[in-house]
């Protein structure tokens, strides 16, 4: 089994930080520290692989599994504690970048492999973020403000 976690962040969500099978990936390598409710707060961003969701660096059908949970915000404080832990968006980029990112996931997954996404809708509704990728989800969370879904691979989506 090869995973690839395409936008690690601190890796918060892993109760293993270390998973055996996981290659981990992130645009950003930085340690930020920031105040948040009167403490000091500090966050690592230490991927295996630093590189750019839009531009996997990994050859066509490497992974069985792909994580995607991308940054959501649109609107934080450039420095504030949430910008730095979770990332932020471009409200008028971000559309394509993630169809770009997921044509890229799609071609690095294997022929039987699956993408489990994160997504919290506090700033921008989900069915928006699927129709950037061009594909529903086979099943997912679509009740509570932060969801997860499960794609499996479409050979047209990777083709458009």
């Amino acid at each position: 089994m090869k995973i690839l976690d395409v936008c690690c962040g601190s890796r918060m969500f892993w109760y293993d930080k270390q998973e055996p099978h996981t290659t981990y990936m992130d645009i950003r390598k930085s340690v930020y520290t920031a105040m948040d409710r009167g403490n000091e707060r500090k966050i690592e961003i230490d991927p295996d692989v630093q590189a750019d969701w839009k531009s996997i660096p990994f050859a066509d059908e490497t992974f069985d599994l792909v994580v995607f949970d991308p940054p959501h915000l649109v609107r934080a404080g450039k420095t504030s504690w949430l910008a730095k832990k979770y990332g932020t968006i471009d409200l008028m980029t971000w559309p394509n970048e993630f169809h770009k990112a997921f044509q890229e996931i799609m071609r690095v997954l294997k022929p039987t492999g699956t993408m489990i996404f994160k997504w919290n809708e506090d700033q921008i509704p989900i069915k928006k973020v699927f129709e950037a990728f061009g594909q529903q989800p086979i099943l997912g969370d679509m009740k509570s403000k932060t969801k997860w879904s499960v794609f499996i691979k479409n050979a047209k989506a990777v083709q458009s």
